[in-house]
């Protein structure tokens, strides 16, 4: 018979698996009985793939394992239950009988109105409760769907614990309850009984061969091979478990990886003593291994080294290495499929509880409105009348609804005794509709007692109280009314629709009103959303693509996208490197940031290509990659290497069934935006660390509690903890700034009480304590980093405190970045950062050589590179911008500016008109160029442009220059220019959008943000050449070699030197170029939108620079 056993540990397996640990044994398992007071542990399979069991590591030497604890059974789970759902009770508007019979305003009988109000309450209620039970009927699917995912997925996880029910799975001789007898039955030969006869003899004639030779076990047949069903025979006699009652095999295939399998054998009628069983060998078996126990603590495991039998003609190691990593991919992406399918249903779970709570609320919102509505009709109806003597009267007096009637007016009466024309404009029930109806009245000759004019009018069907004026024309030239003295004309209509049943009819229509707007803006806002998202993601595919043909005049592969399990061709210029001219290059390769489990590839001797220079190399890329490094040299064993600059090349690899581990970051800065904003520092602390943990990173900042933080912007801000430091408390806060973990320390000696983050004569004091005691928190709070990100000199402190202290007690792990944002200020800290610090960065590749001199920064020249900075998209986005009038993209830049311009122009006064207008977004100093700036003003007049500058100085004496400059250009060009010397964020969105051109005529600028928010607004920047403004605009005349290098087309204008006349040349050619070519102007505004300057790319690059120093010294 057959049986299935929970997969007990087998006793000896020579190879160990991966992914799997299992804890040792100190026990000494023999073949025989062991102490029997100890008990085996069951063996649980740890490698959780779909019929995959565990490879178990069980060599020789068991005398070095520890004893394990007694097993402990598996509690077999079932699916969770589903939970009932509540029934949603139906709110129904219903007014009090007693308030009913005290309102004097009603016009039909009490029985009359009650029976339509609740005839129309139950059909309004009706549908109502059938909305909401569509809702609840929707919500119900949704939970049952998400019930059914989690049994699914629970179900799989019990089929891949349990070894039983894999066994189960793949071969048949597994059985499902408790043990069975194996019945060993004959294998079936169709063919003759003396082909079954035959069949016996051979299995008497091995069993004769292998009892003489004092083999303990054999397989019929001899030759295995896969898809095959075999028979396993055991010499009970010759084993050590020649005294036991009851024998077992325990197996599995492929070096213990694959499909385990637990099975009772039965004494067969072979002479001596045979025992036997049937094992079924999967297709993808290249061998067989088990062991054979009791059922117990007993086992007969070949002297320790397991029981292994080859199969021929199947899988090679290989072969099922790489078929592994093929169901691990397949499984993977069920698991994908099936967590995709749980958040849809999940969010669709979601959306419809806020459905349900929307409904509520409108429901709320539409009994609130129609209720102060009903109030403001009754006291209309309290001053009604059915006509105002010699002024007007309606014919006939009793009238309803959808009645024509005539209204007589005397025109003598009033104010229109002398128009040519008499119109009335009329509407109902407090003009709720507006004017709904209108008609030009005709003098009544019959009359003789006045000079009576009449209309017909239609009463509107739902009228209570009909509204009106008379004027001397229609509605839309009229100039003169009569409304009675600013009261209108009111009169009752007599036989109107039951007041109760109109009122119960108003709420209903007002709450489908306000579920059609909500549901209409709604669905804008998705569209939205889903168009932003959509955006988001193709940028970042674009940057990709960007980034993988960044070097491609070095390497590039072909595809360029990798995929995990193809083979690729890598193409390389020596030519443009450290290897130019060698005779040999040598490619040098791994995976997996050099740790995949094969190691690096063996050297292989680059071929000439057919491009020229290049030569090329064939790689098969694993399953399991998701990166690849490689390295080039000029010899087999080494020589000159061209590696990158000591960074590596690597290429990312797409479609593997391995993901990269996420790096833990941690950044230490004195500035963080929005929360603790001074200048960029602060914007690129929280836009890198966005970016990054968008990219599946651990990203955490580390801030000073500054008594003027603005905690308006911290959500989930709440005490954590308190530590001691050089004898001072330190309280640590937490909260979440714009999706980041943010750790403040609040030092109780008062340090951070100062109302302001610089500015005190201490701060190098305040900054150092801070440093300090940020790694004293970082080791007491038992965190493991490994990058520490430290900017400016305020910060700076963090890499020789931590090299000199915190890395050997605890901190090992750690590797520091320091970036400088500004070379300006804190030359002694920066300094000495530089000398200790893993890598270093400045915020643009030319500001990196225009700064490389400096004897700071020369002597380290090696480990510092120059990334530039981005802007956050979701910040400064015009198509979500809720300080501009109206949205827009690349697709509608011209109509979108044109609006931001009209309303720049009211917002500030100036004279609204088309014309060229620049805008200067700035700190007033010198750094910034002011004297070009006051040029550039007087420049951009006297080419008939406007001027918007906003900014204000730190420097008393140079504020006041801006205002007396203000005064006299507001008095002689008011209409053109303006002046806002002051800080105004929404405004500053305004003048991005509005403005046709953005000035930035730095003397030095590291990198700058101004020029490339006004690329994402599709304003074009007018800049120096220096610094980061060089590496961001590129001169539609000069610079379309420059800007193709990068990938990308001409998008501004700019100039050289740092006098009026190089500022003329860039200002003159753009306001030209505005004035003469309009749609080749709109086209480049189009054009600077597409670009991405987000940290997209930046972020690449630094996870790049991070992965370099985590390197070094491992």
């Amino acid at each position: 018979m057959e049986v299935a056993l929970v997969v007990h540990r087998p006793v000896c397996c020579r190879r160990s698996i991966s992914h799997c640990k299992i804890k040792p044994l100190n026990r000494l398992f023999f073949n025989g009985r062991i102490n029997p007071s100890s008990q085996l542990s069951s063996w649980s399979d740890k490698y959780q793939g779909a019929g995959i069991s565990s490879r178990v590591n069980a060599s020789a030497d068991y005398s070095k394992r520890r004893s394990r604890k007694n097993p402990i059974s598996r509690q077999t789970g079932t699916a969770p239950k589903g939970q009932p759902k509540a029934p949603v009770g139906m709110n129904t508007h219903k007014r009090d009988q007693s308030d009913e019979e005290k309102d004097e305003s009603r016009t039909t009988s009490g029985i009359y109105t009650n029976l339509a109000k609740k005839q129309s309450e139950k059909k309004i209620d009706d549908a109502e409760e059938k909305e909401m039970e569509n809702i609840e009927k929707m919500s119900g699917n949704v939970k049952s769907k998400l019930r059914n995912l989690k049994t699914l997925s629970k179900s799989q996880t019990e089929d891949k614990v349990d070894g039983t029910t894999l066994a189960k799975k793949w071969s048949d001789v597994i059985a499902s309850d408790g043990i069975q007898e194996n019945d060993t039955p004959e294998i079936h030969d169709d063919a003759s009984a003396s082909k079954s006869s035959r069949y016996k003899q051979v299995l008497d004639d091995l069993a004769e061969e292998n009892f003489s030779k004092g083999n303990k076990m054999f397989v019929y047949p001899q030759v295995v091979k896969p898809d095959q069903e075999i028979e396993v025979f055991l010499n009970k006699s010759f084993s050590a478990l020649k005294n036991e009652s009851n024998v077992l095999i325990m197996g599995a295939f492929n070096d213990w990886k694959w499909k385990s399998f637990t099975t009772k054998l039965n004494k067969t009628e072979l002479k001596g003593d045979w025992w036997s069983c049937r094992v079924y060998v999967p297709q993808e078996a290249y061998n067989i291994n088990f062991v054979f126990f009791n059922g117990g603590s007993v086992y007969e495991n070949n002297e320790r080294k397991d029981f292994v039998v080859a199969v021929e003609g199947g899988m090679d190691e290989v072969s099922f290495e790489e078929f592994l990593l093929e169901e691990k991919r397949r499984e993977l992406e069920k698991l994908a499929a099936e967590q995709a399918e749980r958040e849809r249903l999940a969010e669709e779970q979601r959306r419809l509880e806020a459905e349900k709570a929307a409904i509520e609320a409108d429901k709320m919102q539409a009994r609130s409105e129609a209720e102060q509505t009903r109030k403001m009709v009754h006291q209309i109806m309290k001053i009604a009348v059915k006509s105002l003597n010699n002024v007007w009267h309606i014919e006939p007096s009793e009238f309803k609804g959808e009645d024509m009637v005539r209204l007589y007016y005397n025109k003598g009466s009033g104010p229109l005794d002398q128009s040519k024309e008499l119109w009335i404009h009329g509407g109902h029930n407090n003009w709720k509709d507006g004017v709904s109806f209108s008609g030009r009245l005709v003098r009544d000759m019959r009359k003789e007692d006045g000079d009576w004019w009449y209309a017909h009018v239609i009463v509107p069907d739902r009228a209570l109280v009909l509204d009106w004026v008379f004027a001397d024309g229609p509605p839309e030239s009229a100039t003169l009314y009569d409304n009675n003295q600013l009261q209108d004309f009111h009169a009752i209509v007599p036989n109107s629709i039951p007041e109760e049943l109109y009122w119960v009819e108003e709420e209903h229509q007002i709450f489908r009103k306000l579920q059609e707007d909500r549901k209409l803006k709604e669905e804008a806002l998705r569209a939205k959303a889903e168009r932003t998202a959509r955006v988001k993601a193709e940028a970042k595919e674009r940057t990709m693509k960007k980034f993988l043909l960044s070097q491609k005049h070095i390497v590039y592969t072909e595809p360029l996208d990798i995929q995990a399990g193809s083979t690729i061709t890598v193409f390389y210029n020596p030519s443009n490197t450290v290897l130019n001219e060698k005779p040999e290059v040598w490619f040098r390769c791994s995976f997996n940031r050099w740790t995949h489990p094969k190691g690096p590839l063996p050297p292989q001797k680059m071929l000439p290509a057919d491009s020229g220079a290049h030569v090329k190399v064939t790689v098969k890329v694993p399953l399991d990659a998701y990166i690849m490094d490689f390295v080039f040299s000029e010899k087999e064993d080494g020589g000159v290497y061209d590696n990158n600059n000591g960074m590596d090349y690597h290429i990312p690899v797409f479609g593997g069934v391995s993901k990269e581990p996420p790096m833990n970051i941690v950044h230490i800065s004195v500035e963080m935006a929005p929360i603790a904003k001074v200048g960029g520092l602060g914007d690129v602390v929280t836009s890198l660390s966005r970016a990054v943990q968008e990219m599946g990173h651990n990203v955490d900042v580390i801030l000073p509690k500054y008594d003027c933080l603005n905690l308006s912007n911290v959500k989930e801000f709440r005490f954590l903890q308190s530590y001691f430091w050089s004898g001072t408390e330190i309280k640590v806060w937490v909260g979440k700034v714009e999706g980041l973990t943010v750790y403040f320390l609040e030092p109780q000696n008062g340090m951070f009480w100062a109302g302001c983050i610089y500015g005190c004569r201490n701060d190098g004091e305040r900054f150092g304590f801070f440093c300090h005691a940020a790694l004293e928190f970082l080791l007491q709070s038992g965190a493991h980093p490994d990058i520490l990100h430290c900017h400016d000199w305020s910060s700076a402190p963090v890499a020789w405190l931590f090299k000199d202290h915190y890395r050997l007690h605890g901190l090992s792990k750690a590797r520091v970045v320091f970036t400088i944002h500004n070379l300006e200020f804190g030359a002694h800290q920066i300094g000495k950062a530089m000398a200790y610090t893993d890598k270093a960065t400045t915020v643009s590749s030319t500001y990196s050589k225009e700064v490389s001199g400096n004897t700071l920064i020369a002597p380290h020249l090696y480990k510092f590179h120059g990334i530039v900075n981005g802007i956050d998209p979701d910040i400064w986005d015009p198509y979500n911008d809720k300080f501009i009038p109206i949205s827009y993209t690349s697709d509608n830049v011209v109509e979108g500016k044109r609006a931001a311009k009209e309303a720049l122009q009211q917002r500030l006064g100036l004279q609204k008109s088309d014309l060229p207008t620049v805008g200067i977004i700035t700190r007033l100093t010198v750094q910034k160029g002011i004297h070009l700036i006051k040029h550039a003003i007087w420049r951009t007049l006297e080419r008939g442009g406007q001027v918007v500058l906003l900014g204000s100085a730190p420097d008393p004496r140079i504020q006041n220059e801006f205002v007396n400059l203000a005064n006299q250009l507001h008095s002689s060009h008011g209409d053109r220019v303006r002046l806002c010397l002051t800080y105004d964020e929404p405004l500053s969105h305004l003048i991005y959008a509005g403005a046709d051109f953005i000035l930035v005529p730095s003397i030095f600028e590291p990198c700058g943000l101004t020029q490339l928010i006004a690329m994402r607004y599709g304003s074009i920047p007018i800049v120096r050449k220096t610094g980061g403004l060089y590496d961001t605009v590129f001169d539609v005349d000069h610079d379309k070699d420059r800007a193709q290098a990068q990938g990308l087309q001409p998008n501004g204008f700019n100039f050289d030197g740092a006098d009026p006349a190089g500022v003329d040349y860039a200002l003159n050619r753009a306001i030209t170029a505005w004035y003469e070519d309009r749609d080749w102007f709109n086209s480049l505004c189009k054009q600077v939108m597409e670009q991405d300057w987000s940290w997209n790319q930046p972020a690449l690059d630094y996870m790049e620079l991070y992965y370099a120093a985590r390197k070094l010294g491992q």
